[in-house]
């Protein structure tokens, strides 16, 4: 939470929420030279996300930060200039300098101690790279009053003949100061593109009985002769654009080094990639400390592909969305509960109350959507952080992994999205220690030794499909099976299909591990992913192939807010189902309905058959009919492809409802995913038909189609 009062905090925290974005668009970029990209505007990215980085924590005084950041921005500064080749090997080190560069601004941002030797270790591998001993200490000398002079080794006359001479003129405004920046940081950096004269210009002084405290009247008049182009300039005051007036002209250049696509002196200070020779540094103080990024800074103009233009964003705390969610929830409640009050009064259809009434409903549903988009972000961030955890975890075991992503963009609810970090750890690291073969394994049977997992995500009937992917051996089912019969899992003389035995993994306490590592091997395994997806409502499926790898399917709603619903009554008890499942209702006839065995049977539908269940049975409402003739029949369609015929005694409606999760103290019944509040003020169960499926017995499936087989559960 911010501190109200501390006037800098508020910067502070914008600094912090800038910080995320610059990590993002960093590893956007180093993502890009992994993949080969040769743009010169790639590294120009990196470097100017660390840039910035630094500059803001130097105005903080995040010491440690800014020692860090400055040693991997000179590195990154000899990849953009040519001297250091971004190979595989500084590659590898960029993303480990990425993924701690992270780590400091999160513990700097939380107030944790930060210890040297990680980034010690770090920096000796970046000061290798660029051919240099770590320095003893980096000071910038920003935190030097404005009226410290400066002392700097400038380059002679005779070396700036053919240089190109600009005149620019510098006026801060008064939001330059309300916002932590500082003119001098600004005019060192100035200073350090090439040899500059500055003179202050003081015409706007009042006298001392008549001057504002919060009112800047210095301006500054600064030439400059460099060998570098008019962007490149506007990069230094790009933090305080729209904070300051800033004038640029160009007195003279023997060879003109701007372009015609280039800004004028009179364009809007808005940078554009720097196309210009990166000027040796003089000796100056750092030049890289500038002042903390607002969160109207144009740096997200630098991202890659960006989704909106800068000042288009209004953040907004999460506490305010989630009241407005909430609202909006009671709005769909009132809403139902309107409706169900006008349909019991009997008024006609075309009636002005109930014409108005569509239109509410309607509305509502429009204002839903729009807040449920609100909350909605893409998984890239999500994504990102798995990046950092395949690093690990494959240095950890000694393989090479290539980690590959696809549908980023694709957007959940953010209350999703953090829920899902955890259960996507385990499962990145469980694809890289035990789906992926060692580099031997793999080359001896003749494939590629670097091995994939892929992170994908997408949006299919109605939800969300995240699946984690190896191209590794797949799954040694005779293997899984004699470690669940050894452990007293399942019976001995248990018969199981693939797909049974593989989902054998999420038996509590199972694991194929033979060794206790950092990865694996605590008997804490897949049966707690299964659990965190349950919990957001989702589910979690396997597939694998002998030799072609390993693949975890997770589906999971949109929202966790509303749903679009059917209800039905089964036994007196009223029941939501989610829409977006049922394929269409049939009323069984007598000759529709076949049984296998008792308590087992199969609905005929367009000359094949569906496993047939009955709700109210399989839910401990009443026992078993004596015959389904004449009953009411839902088929619905799971994401995996199957379907299913389940009986129900009646439906009442489709609408939307309102999502009320249960707490702890509930007991949570298999199938039960959460509760909602009807129109009369009733509360009704909402089911997930494949854990009720799935509840029935784990082979129920199995059964109807083959009497034979031994049920583990019988």
């Amino acid at each position: 939470m911010t501190d109200t009062n501390d006037p800098m905090a508020e910067i502070r925290a914008s600094f912090f929420i800038e910080c995320d974005e610059l990590l993002e668009a960093l590893q956007d970029g180093l993502q890009q030279l992994e993949d080969g990209s040769d743009d010169p505007e790639t590294i120009n990215i990196v470097f100017r996300a660390v840039h910035s980085i630094k500059g803001g924590a130097g105005a903080f005084g995040l010491e440690k930060l800014v020692r860090f950041a400055h040693r991997y921005e000179t590195a990154l500064d000899d990849v953009r200039s040519g001297k250091l080749t971004a190979d595989s090997d500084a590659q590898k080190i960029f993303f480990q300098a990425a993924d701690h560069l992270s780590d400091l601004v999160r513990m700097s941002r939380d107030g944790e101690t930060i210890t040297d030797t990680a980034s010690d270790t770090l920096i000796t591998a970046l000061s290798a790279l660029i051919g240099e001993e770590e320095e003893e200490e980096v000071q910038p000398a920003d935190f030097q009053p404005l009226g410290v002079a400066l002392s700097l080794d400038l380059p002679g006359l005779d070396s700036a003949t053919d240089l190109p001479t600009y005149t620019i003129h510098f006026k801060p405004g008064q939001e330059l100061f309300a916002t932590g920046n500082e003119p001098q940081t600004l005019l060192r950096n100035l200073c350090a593109l090439g040899r500059a004269e500055v003179t202050c210009q003081k015409n706007d002084l009042p006298p001392l009985n008549q001057l504002a405290p919060e009112t800047p009247y210095f301006s500054w008049q600064i030439t400059l002769t460099a060998d570098v182009g008019e962007a490149e300039i506007r990069d230094v005051f790009e933090f305080v654009d729209g904070l300051c007036d800033l004038m640029i002209s160009i007195e003279s250049e023997t060879e003109a080094p701007l372009s015609d696509d280039q800004p004028q002196s009179d364009a809007p200070a808005v940078p554009t990639p720097d196309r210009s020779p990166i000027p040796e540094p003089v000796s100056a103080p750092d030049p890289g400390a500038s002042a903390p990024p607002t969160s109207d800074a144009p740096a997200r103009e630098k991202k890659p592909q960006p989704v909106s233009a800068p000042k288009s964003v209004v953040r907004v705390d999460l506490e305010r969305i989630e009241r407005l969610v909430n609202l909006v929830g009671e709005l769909v409640i009132n809403q139902a509960m309107l409706t169900q009050s006008l349909d019991q009064a009997g008024l006609s259809p075309h009636s002005d109350a109930m014409n108005g009434l569509e239109e509410f409903q309607r509305l509502t549903r429009d204002i839903q959507d729009s807040v449920m988009m609100i909350r909605a972000q893409p998984v890239k961030s999500l994504f990102q952080r798995m990046s950092r955890i395949v690093r690990e975890a494959s240095a950890a075991v000694g393989k090479d992994v290539r980690f590959v992503t696809e549908g980023e963009a694709t957007e959940v609810d953010k209350t999703v999205i953090e829920r899902l970090a955890d259960p996507l750890t385990h499962m990145i690291r469980n694809a890289v220690d035990h789906g992926l073969e060692s580099t031997e394994a793999r080359v001896a049977s003749g494939k590629n030794a670097v091995g994939q997992v892929k992170l994908s995500a997408a949006h299919r009937s109605g939800r969300v499909i995240i699946e984690v992917s190896d191209d590794g051996a797949g799954i040694n089912r005779e293997r899984v099976l004699g470690i669940a019969k050894s452990k007293g899992l399942i019976p001995p003389d248990a018969i199981f299909g693939d797909s049974e035995i593989d989902n054998l993994l999420f038996l509590p306490g199972f694991s194929t591990a033979s060794e206790v590592s950092d990865l694996s091997g605590r008997g804490v395994g897949m049966d707690v992913v299964k659990t965190s997806i349950q919990q957001l409502g989702g589910r979690i499926a396997i597939s694998s192939e002998k030799d072609k790898g390993t693949t975890f399917s997770i589906s999971l709603p949109l929202t966790l807010a509303v749903l679009d619903g059917m209800v039905v009554h089964v036994a007196d008890e009223t029941l939501v189902l989610p829409l977006n499942v049922v394929v269409e209702t049939l009323s069984l006839g007598p000759d529709d309905v076949q049984m296998l065995r008792p308590g087992a049977h199969v609905v005929r539908v367009r000359g094949g058959f569906v496993p047939l269940y009955d709700l109210g049975v399989m839910l401990g409402y009443r026992p078993p009919r004596d015959t389904l003739d004449g009953t009411i029949v839902l088929l619905i369609s799971l994401e995996d492809g199957t379907r299913a015929a389940l009986v129900i005694d009646g439906i009442q409606d489709q609408r939307q409802v309102v999502i009320k999760g249960l707490d702890d103290s509930f007991y949570r019944a298999p199938g039960i995913a959460a509760a909602t509040i009807l129109g009369d003020g009733r509360i009704a169960l909402i089911l997930d038909p494949a854990d009720v499926i799935a509840a029935s017995g784990p082979l129920r499936h199995a059964d109807l189609t083959n009497p034979e087989r031994k049920v583990a559960n019988e």
